[in-house]
């Protein structure tokens, strides 16, 4: 009997945690979790530790170490600190990073760097470090399977026409990623002025977290969607990026497309399952057993498409200006969202301001190379504390 793909998830206590462990159960004698790692959510860290008796268990909020080692299954390890997540991220077959914003870049950095399968569900890490992470992805062993739902779709698309030596086909016109459009497609910019924290965190479609869920509601997470299709398909796919399109497809069944130089077009369509991306990437190169998201098509009435409004959702083009700047643009832009989605999410600043923020970061980004993780830590850093003050003197609400 063929022994079972060991698992660690760091943000084990986030939305794609819980999605991975949900995995894991459906098939218990494939996928064991060796490793469970959270920021700080004790409570739900020990009840899933008590659940799945990981041999290792993390907690970044050092000062909670105790209360987690008390309450973990005996002969649990407990790694505490800062470096904890980062710690768990090469002990298994398969890392799950779930950890939210640029804070996961050690977890993918460590689980490439080990030579291990990197699930990635946490874009910002590869969109802000995109060259760092290029040079980990080379490590003998390592290997990258993307836990978005787009980016798994482009993922599935692209390697339905390998060819029997097992490369990729060269023959890629375009990628097109999808987006729902979040709670407020079909708006004007003008009525979106006063729209409050809670419309923002009322998707229609997906369950997220509510950093996440404001980038839908602008725009920009789709925008570091096309940096991170740019950074994981480019080279391989031998496109740039005039060759990523966005299209607003409400449903959410259609995850995203490749089309070929023939005129081809190759889609994944599932419903609205966050399950599945994971599965895939915990199974790859097979596939799981248990039927997630998906189609009745008896029920499935339409398939809509509409160009996204950019005039409306300028977050979009602002992710595309960074993306072809290149360098620490990137990394820039998305620490300046950090701050400006949480300033809004703490009522400092108004929706419509999001972007005024990140264009004003942009504009006095002086280029640099991301050539090593110094510089994008010193890139990520400067970018923060000037969308910080430009929220203080400039967009307070």
């Amino acid at each position: 009997m063929t022994s079972p793909t060991t698992v660690s998830i760091a943000g084990s206590t986030g939305s794609i945690g819980t999605q991975t462990l949900d995995v894991v159960a459906a098939e218990p004698d494939r996928f064991r979790i060796v490793a469970l790692g959270a920021g700080s959510s004790v409570e739900a860290l020990i009840t899933q530790a008590k659940a799945v008796r990981p041999e290792v268990v993390a907690i970044a909020d050092a000062s909670r170490a105790a209360d987690v080692a008390a309450g973990v299954p005996k002969g649990t390890e407990v790694v505490a600190g800062p470096d904890a997540l980062a710690a768990i991220s090469g002990v298994a077959d398969v890392c799950v990073n779930g950890v939210v914003g640029f804070a996961g870049l050690p977890v993918t950095l460590g689980a490439l760097q080990a030579g291990r399968r990197l699930a990635l569900a946490n874009k910002e890490s590869l969109i802000a470090a995109g060259p760092v992470v290029r040079e980990a992805r080379r490590t003998p062993g390592a290997e990258l399977v993307p836990v978005d739902s787009e980016h798994c779709a482009v993922h599935m698309c692209l390697r339905s026409g390998i060819d029997p030596g097992g490369r990729l086909p060269r023959a890629v016109h375009r990628i097109v990623l999808t987006a729902s459009g979040g709670p407020f497609r079909g708006r004007t910019r003008a009525e979106l002025a006063d729209v409050t924290v809670d419309d923002a965190l009322a998707h229609p479609t997906w369950s997220m977290g509510p950093k996440i869920t404001v980038d839908s509601s602008t725009l920009m997470n789709k925008g570091l969607e096309v940096i991170e299709a740019h950074e994981l398909f480019a080279e391989e796919a031998g496109i740039g990026f005039d060759d990523v399109d966005v299209v607003v497809h409400p449903q959410s069944v259609v995850h995203s497309m490749v089309t070929f130089t023939d005129g081809a077009t190759i889609a994944q369509l599932s419903m609205p399952d966050m399950r599945l991306p994971i599965g895939y990437a915990l199974a790859y190169p097979d596939r799981v057993a248990t039927p997630l998201g998906p189609i009745d098509w008896a029920q499935l009435a339409r398939l809509d498409f509409e160009p996204p409004d950019r005039e409306a959702f300028p977050c979009l083009d602002l992710a595309y200006r960074a993306g072809r700047a290149g360098g620490l643009a990137p990394a820039t832009l998305n620490a300046a969202n950090e701050v400006a989605v949480q300033a809004f999410l703490d009522g400092r600043i108004r929706w419509i301001a999001i972007p005024d923020v990140l264009d004003a970061v942009l504009d006095r980004h002086d280029g640099g190379t991301a050539s090593t993780l110094d510089d994008v830590l010193g890139a990520d850093a400067d970018a923060r504390r000037l969308a910080t003050d430009l929220v203080e003197e400039r967009f307070t609400a």
